[in-house]
């Protein structure tokens, strides 16, 4: 493990010299590592030198980096394989259905079928669809144009890393979540009705309710085509996935459908005869660049936001599973800057958002491609077909367009499959699925994305604090510590409590690892303290009530023969401690021994509450160490080598232990903290004269041994515990 070039064994290799010394000594004196520093790296970044401005030219423009070593030999015949194959999917598809659904659904929001509607000549009302299709087609554009900005923005901060915080269980039920919407969405065709269209939080249960409600007027023409179309879809696609290993290339079904449905509706006049709904007139070329319309940004901002996310967590998770499986590595702040390039300049031609398709993807790699040159062979594929053959699919049903978008939605919805995987394997997970699956259905694509991230961190903060606490102990003859619940080989050293946590210290859950520490160890630091506390205030009252006696008895108040009441107390005291075992035989009437509070498991408050001698409670480097190691607890390692950062509340919370510790006559010591936490525990001026740096250990094994040494422990002890000396 190593941070800013420091290894994590060398921060540690001399803990007294650290002690002593200043960073800047300790690095000139050769304990730290030869790497640069942090600072010294970002200056060598920084330069300017020809092999730099290459090396970032090619960061940004990566095509200049592999196309000039293409091997057409080994790559060639794949890519126009697989360029071709995933061409002639996207004729009759289009692009990917969840940003198709997310943009439909701002247009329709924004310019609603009732803002359109004309009157006609017979007096009848109708809704000019050309009007309307024109301005949803701006604001398309301007919900493109805005995700493209975003993603730039995002990607020249090097943000990327934004995309951790979509989970792959938040991810997944959101996509099956939206696979519903555009099923809804498609429904309408599917039956040949006309329901009124919804927007908004429950739109899709409206929409599903509406299309229920309008089943007696199916159009019997449009059920049929759907069904046919749907069961050859269905069959071919079986045969395809059955046989991929053996075919050079999928049977391209969904074209061959389009292509019939289309003749075939054409030549027998089936929108006339049967009331068929078609795709209507589609324009040829390419519209000349226009700017999008920036008087809708504010309407659209959110909405584009989300779709800017989503496009990118969509690309950024298929680009990762297939360089996981093939071995390179994606660069996420380069994905952010291409598709925001895409999305900024496709929207000036009346383009809208771009991302990654798992289906064309799959397509893409079991046909052999391996190289963007065949995603270059598509393109070219569907700009012909744009430009010169668009026109020809006129009379295609719309019901066709349906059943291939209902037939490829199969994947996500296998995603439910998800949900009795995540129950056996981890419920956080399935609780952040079943979540965003819920939040999309119920509150849309981006108001219910926007609430399950929320969700999603949350749970996060809710881990963090319900973390699982352990007291550890050595297993016999090495130096390992493990938790005495889980593994039963482990042994505590008796004296020494080791405790652990399995997250980060940090606000949200510092009292929490303070109750913990004292519910796990045994040590009930508040009451010793106010036992403490209150033998301190007994034991002022004792002496104020005996100096009052002796100026008494000196004045001849009190026969000779008196019985002292400090005498009474002192053997009161020494009987106690004779039935604690904490003590030898008293001697000369004094006690020969000491009293540590710590050291006590189970003292009563009568114990407390004795007055003392000052010759019994001074503490004697004489005492039984035995009896203590056997019968107390002396010493609390805490194992922070799970903590990655430490707040001011959790610096405060240490300081405060310690403290607490100290006035009860326990050891306090750490071990495991990584280099960067010892730096914010200088910085936030921890470590002082009561709280020396010599209680800093790199392991626990490394504490144990200083501990046992510093109680002068015998060789069989040292022998019993510490078989692996470092």
């Amino acid at each position: 493990m190593e941070d800013d070039g420091h290894s994590f064994g060398e921060y540690f290799v001399h803990r007294q010299v650290l002690d002593e010394l200043s960073l800047d000594e300790v690095a000139q004196k050769g304990t730290w590592s030869t790497k640069p520093s942090f600072s010294e790296r970002m200056k060598d970044s920084l330069r300017c030198s020809v092999p730099r401005a290459k090396e970032l030219v090619l960061s940004w423009v990566p095509v200049l980096g592999w196309l000039p070593k293409y091997s057409i030999r080994e790559n060639a015949v794949g890519d126009l394989i697989s360029g071709c194959s995933v061409g002639i999917m996207h004729i009759p598809q289009g692009t990917f259905a969840v940003i198709s659904i997310m943009i439909g659904s701002v247009s329709e929001r924004l310019a609603p079928d009732s803002n359109f509607i004309v009157n006609g000549t017979n007096g009848t009302s109708t809704v000019d669809i050309d009007q309307r299709d024109a301005y949803r087609v701006q604001i398309a554009c301007s919900v493109t144009v805005l995700a493209g900005l975003f993603q730039i923005l995002l990607g020249v901060l090097r943000v990327g890393f934004v995309v951790t915080y979509l989970s792959e269980p938040l991810v997944r039920g959101y996509m099956t979540g939206s696979a519903c919407h555009v099923l809804g969405s498609q429904l309408k065709y599917l039956f040949g009705v006309t329901p009124v269209r919804f927007s908004g939080p429950l739109s899709l249960i409206y929409t599903v309710v509406e299309v229920c409600r309008l089943l007696p007027q199916t159009v019997m023409s449009e059920l049929v085509v759907s069904l046919v179309s749907l069961a050859v879809l269905i069959v071919v696609k079986e045969i395809n996935a059955c046989y991929r290993q053996k075919m050079p290339m999928p049977i391209p079904i969904e074209l061959i459908v389009v292509i019939a449905a289309t003749i075939i509706t054409h030549f027998c006049g089936l929108p006339a005869k049967y009331n068929i709904d078609v795709v209507g007139e589609i324009p040829s070329g390419l519209k000349a660049p226009r700017a999008p319309d920036v008087t809708l940004f504010s309407a659209v901002i959110g909405d584009a936001f989300a779709v800017a996310i989503v496009g990118y967590a969509i690309t950024i998770s298929l680009g990762k599973t297939f360089a996981l499986k093939h071995g390179y590595k994606v660069d996420s702040n380069q994905e952010l800057v291409a598709l925001g390039i895409s999305n900024t300049v496709g929207s000036c031609f009346q383009c809208y958002s771009v991302t990654g398709s798992l289906s064309r993807s799959l397509i893409q790699e079991s046909t052999g491609g391996k190289t963007q040159v065949a995603g270059l062979i598509s393109s070219i594929i569907v700009l012909i077909t744009v430009l010169k053959i668009g026109s020809l699919f006129q009379d295609l049903p719309k019901a066709i367009l349906s059943t291939i978008v209902f037939v490829n939605l199969k994947g996500m919805f296998k995603q439910f499959m998800d949900v009795p995987m995540l129950w056996r394997t981890n419920r956080f997970d399935l609780l952040v699925w079943l979540v965003t699956f819920t939040n999309t259905i119920l509150l849309n694509l981006d108001l219910g994305l926007a609430v399950s991230v929320g969700f999603s961190i949350l749970t996060v903060i809710f881990r963090t604090q319900l973390s699982h606490y352990s007291i550890l102990g050595q297993v016999p003859a090495t130096d390992l510590y493990l938790d005495i619940d889980t593994y039963k080989e482990a042994k505590e050293i008796p004296g020494i409590k080791i405790f652990r946590s399995s997250t980060t210290i940090y606000y949200s859950n510092a009292e929490m690892y303070l109750e913990a520490l004292q519910e796990k160890s045994g040590i009930q630091i508040g009451k010793l303290l106010a036992a403490k506390k209150k033998h301190a205030t007994l034991k002022q009252q004792d002496k104020n009530k005996a100096e009052q006696e002796k100026k008494n008895e000196m004045a001849g108040d009190l026969p000779v023969d008196t019985y002292s009441l400090k005498e009474k107390k002192r053997e009161q005291f020494c009987a106690q401690l004779e039935g604690h075992k904490q003590a030898e035989s008293p001697v000369n009437g004094m006690c020969n021994g000491q009293v540590n509070w710590a050291y006590q498991t189970d003292v009563s408050d009568s114990v407390y509450d004795t007055v003392y001698d000052d010759n019994v409670t001074q503490v004697s480097k004489d005492s039984d160490k035995k009896s203590r190691l056997a019968y107390g607890c002396h010493s609390i390692i805490l194992d922070i080598s799970t903590t990655s950062f430490v707040d001011t509340v959790a610096v405060k919370t240490l300081k405060n232990l310690f403290g607490d510790l100290q006035e009860i006559d326990v050891d306090a010591y750490l071990a495991g903290c990584q280099p960067c936490v010892v730096e914010q525990l200088e910085r936030a001026e921890f470590f002082s004269e009561s709280i020396p740096k010599s209680n800093l250990f790199v392991t626990i094994h490394d504490a144990v041994l200083h501990i046992l040494k510093k109680l002068e422990q015998s060789d069989v002890i040292l022998d019993v515990f510490c078989n692996t000396q470092m």
